[in-house]
């Protein structure tokens, strides 16, 4: 696949612990992209957030959470993006969902 150019970023920040049908959430979200062939998704795990619950959720030792925020992170072209939108509404439940217009400069990966 080659990608270059103007493209979509879609951003879903959720929790560590959220889950869809007893799995984690960021996990699912990560399959459902590659199996509608998008070209990549990669999950980044927080320190430190807040979201609309307004609670910090945090890696240090004091006050140690098991629910750090997550942000799953999909670019492809702005049609392959917006046809996996509905993917999203139906498993994001709590969290968020951003759109961004990006301009790939490379995407190049290791021959199979």
């Amino acid at each position: 696949m080659r990608l270059q150019g103007k493209a979509l970023r879609v951003t879903v920040f959720i929790g560590e612990s959220d889950t869809f049908h007893h799995k984690p959430l960021y996990s699912e979200i990560v399959h459902r992209a590659h199996a509608a062939g998008l070209a990549g998704a990669s999950v980044f795990r927080g320190i430190e957030g807040f979201g609309a619950s307004s609670l910090i959720h945090t890696q240090r030792l004091l006050s140690l959470s098991e629910d750090l925020p997550v942000a799953v992170v999909i670019v492809d072209t702005a049609e392959r993006v917006r046809a996996f939108l509905p993917v999203l509404e139906e498993l994001v439940g709590d969290g968020m969902v951003t759109l961004d217009e990006v301009e790939v400069l490379r995407y190049r990966g290791k021959p199979a």
